[in-house]
């Protein structure tokens, strides 16, 4: 029997960087295969000064933000601060604050796969599959080191609907 070779992952978090520090992070999880399937964007008339665009959630994008949102229920030190679900993806800033005698405080990494995890659960249960794949493995991060960077990220979640076509995930 041949050995199959799996191909390897690149490691892409700071190797010096502890995870479980209180910070905000810009998280992107992306579908599996970058499929279309949380939502839709709305809002691509003739007139776009008569027009908004919006993010017109689908049954699993639905189940996706009620997800995200109950991480703050989940975890003590954990806040959603802003989010967009967009078709393919979904940018979202984790607050993870410090809270005194919750020992050991989730990682980031701990947040996500919750996340994942229990939305994949929720999406199979509602289509009665059993392990099809929702997300895709890992997920992006980036740590927001001051001021100006989280307005620059709050932005560019904020205007992610409207530059859907040129955005680098639109499929």
């Amino acid at each position: 029997m041949k050995k199959q070779i799996l191909p390897k992952r690149k490691h892409i978090r700071l190797k010096e960087y502890d995870y479980n520090e209180s910070g905000y992070y810009f998280v992107t999880i992306c579908s599996y295969k970058k499929k279309n399937i949380f939502s839709k964007i709305v809002g691509r008339g003739l007139a776009p000064a008569d027009e908004e665009f919006f993010v017109e959630l689908s049954n699993y994008g639905k189940i996706a933000k009620q997800q995200l949102l109950e991480l703050q229920n989940r975890y003590d030190n954990v806040e959603i601060d802003n989010y967009c679900i967009m078709p393919n993806h979904i940018h979202v800033i984790i607050i993870l604050n410090e809270t005194a005698g919750a020992s050991p405080l989730p990682t980031l990494n701990d947040v996500i796969c919750t996340y994942k995890s229990i939305t994949t659960r929720i999406i199979n249960k509602n289509e009665r599959v059993v392990g099809r794949k929702v997300f895709q493995t890992s997920f992006y991060e980036h740590i927001i080191r001051n001021d100006e960077d989280l307005y620059n990220t709050r932005e560019y979640i904020d205007n992610n609907p409207i530059k859907w076509e040129t955005d680098k995930y639109f499929i």
